[in-house]
């Protein structure tokens, strides 16, 4: 597997994972603070704002939530419209937006979802499961640990200073990532990678 394919394996991980965090538990200012707390580059919505909404959707794959289909279909497609997670008046920076809390809120209701209350440190490591769940299941083998740290830091923008996204795997306590990746519908076994 190439460097370019384990990233975007990761990364479409992450956005699975990120869009379950929305859909259960968490606003994109939220998420995005936690995320940037912790030493990402940038927060996964805002990240996803300049993307395209529409990108987001395709990496979540068939098991997205309802959330990303309807912020498409009213339109809230990203930066490029003003409008995404974040609004964007007159082409400025990014301005939370109160439509888009009351939006997951609804979805999760309509779902049957109660939302719960995270923690950030809860946050990152789901996003964590999420992008190292992909990868395990992606069947990589011949995938050494430098690469997934590697790519994890190059292509998700993983902080360098925690040795990238497996490094930091291995040293979280085992019951905490065990919990999330269960939740995510994935197992761990960091042993193989």
């Amino acid at each position: 597997m190439t460097r370019g394919e384990l990233a975007a394996v990761m990364a479409a991980g992450l956005t699975r994972a990120a869009d379950r965090l929305l859909y259960e538990a968490t606003t994109p200012w939220e998420l995005d603070a936690a995320m940037t707390d912790f030493g990402f580059a940038t927060g996964i919505c805002a990240a996803q704002d300049d993307l395209g909404l529409d990108v987001a959707r395709t990496r979540c794959g068939p098991h997205a939530t309802p959330v990303l289909p309807r912020m498409i279909s009213e339109g809230r497609l990203g930066r490029c419209v003003g409008v995404g997670w974040y609004r964007y008046p007159g082409g400025g920076g990014a301005v939370e937006d109160p439509l888009v809390e009351d939006l997951l809120r609804e979805e999760a209701w309509f779902g049957g979802i109660q939302r719960v209350q995270m923690t950030d440190g809860e946050m990152v490591i789901h996003l964590i499961a999420g992008a190292l769940g992909a990868v395990l299941s992606a069947k990589s083998a011949g995938v050494h640990a430098d690469q997934v740290d590697e790519a994890s830091i190059a292509a998700l923008g993983f902080p360098a200073d925690k040795g990238g996204l497996l490094s930091h795997a291995r040293r979280l306590e085992e019951g905490r990532l065990q919990a999330a990746m269960v939740r995510l519908g994935g197992d761990v076994d960091l042993v193989h990678l």
